[in-house]
Order: C-alpha cells, then sequence, then structure tokens
C-alpha cells in the first residue's frame, strides 16, 4: 500500500502552495478538522496555516459552523462510487454554491489564478466549497475516478485523497490500516484456535 504523506513547505513557493492536488488534500484536512461539532475556530485556522493560507485568518465559531455545513456536501464527493458519481456531485455544487470561473491577483497581492466565489472577500463556507470543488473537479478530471474516499475502517470516518499510483487505498493512514488487519487477523479461526 503507497501513501503520500504531506509534507509543510520549506520555501513560501506559491505556486506549490496553491496546487491542484495540494488544494484537494487542504479539502480534506479542513473536512476532517470541521467534521467534530467541537472544533475550534483555532484549530481550523491552524491547518488552513499549514496548507499555504497566510496570516490574518480571522475564523469565528459562526465561520466553522457554515464552514461545517460546507464539508458536509464535500464528503458527498468522497463517498462517491464512482467518477460518474463524483462528476454528478461535483456539478450540482458547481451549480448550485459557485460563481462564474474568474481570475484574481488579490488586488497584485499574489499571482493571477482561478477563483470560483463570488469574490475575493467572499466568506469562509463560500471559499471552502469554490476552491475544494475547482480542485476536485481537475483530480476527477485528470484521474477519471473520485478524487478521494471515505475511510474503510469502522473507527474512523476521515476523508482522504486517492491520489497516487500502485493499488487503490482503502483506509486514511497506515494507522488505520495497521489497526484493521490486527482486528481482522484477531477474528480470524485461526487466531481464535490460539486463544
Amino acid at each position: 500500500m503507497r501513501y503520500i504523506p504531506w509534507v509543510p513547505y520549506t520555501t513560501d513557493d506559491w505556486s506549490t502552495r496553491h496546487s491542484v492536488l495540494t488544494t484537494a488534500r487542504r479539502t480534506a484536512a479542513l473536512i476532517n478538522a470541521v467534521a467534530d461539532d467541537r472544533a475550534d475556530p483555532s484549530t481550523v485556522a491552524e491547518v488552513l496555516r499549514a496548507y499555504g493560507e497566510l496570516d490574518p485568518i480571522d475564523l469565528t465559531s459562526r465561520d466553522v459552523a457554515a464552514m461545517r455545513t460546507a464539508a458536509a456536501q464535500l464528503r458527498e464527493v468522497f463517498a462517491a462510487d464512482s467518477a460518474a458519481d463524483a462528476a454528478a456531485t461535483l456539478n450540482h455544487l458547481l451549480r448550485e454554491h459557485t460563481g462564474p470561473l474568474r481570475l484574481t491577483s488579490h488586488g497584485g497581492s499574489t499571482p493571477w489564478h482561478p477563483h470560483l466565489d463570488h469574490e475575493d472577500d467572499a466568506p469562509w463556507e463560500e471559499w471552502l466549497l469554490a476552491s475544494s470543488c475547482m480542485a476536485l473537479t481537475v483530480l476527477v478530471w485528470d484521474h477519471q475516478r473520485p478524487p478521494g474516499r471515505i475511510c474503510a475502517s469502522s473507527a474512523c470516518q476521515n476523508v482522504f485523497i486517492a491520489h497516487g499510483s500502485g493499488p487503490e487505498r482503502h483506509y486514511c493512514s497506515r494507522r488505520c490500516a495497521t489497526r484493521e488487519r490486527v482486528k481482522a487477523h484477531r477474528r480470524s479461526p485461526r487466531a481464535l484456535e490460539h486463544a
């Protein structure tokens, strides 16, 4: 099983910090971070910083609650069984929750890049849906399969990006995969004989 771990940035390379894959991974991390209804704004801000967003990041509890609603909609893309299902979900989200594709440089403070939110200062939940939809759409287009999955471990509901070569991943991490293998081994008839 091949896993592509997150590697923190050592330089300030804007294009790398905002690549499609990094944005998709940020999407998964934010969905997981806001899944808990007790998610703290400072914790969510740390996730944003870890994926290249710059300060100031001013989040309120209301922002996090709205992001949780957006994340629940995005989770449906990760639950898709096929590229067609992922595309249908993304098409619905794009139609209902994003604006037209536009280029922005945030007033000259960044390189030109595409946005689907309605304005540069859109609310956090709109920004999350729009930027996530764009990245996940490109991954479906590029790989012709769902961009990610929900962890198959019964003890975990995290989403993850299933990008890379090798066999299809079913778990969000090696830890979950190992936990499930150990559980399966303990339930096997041979293990029960030696108990």
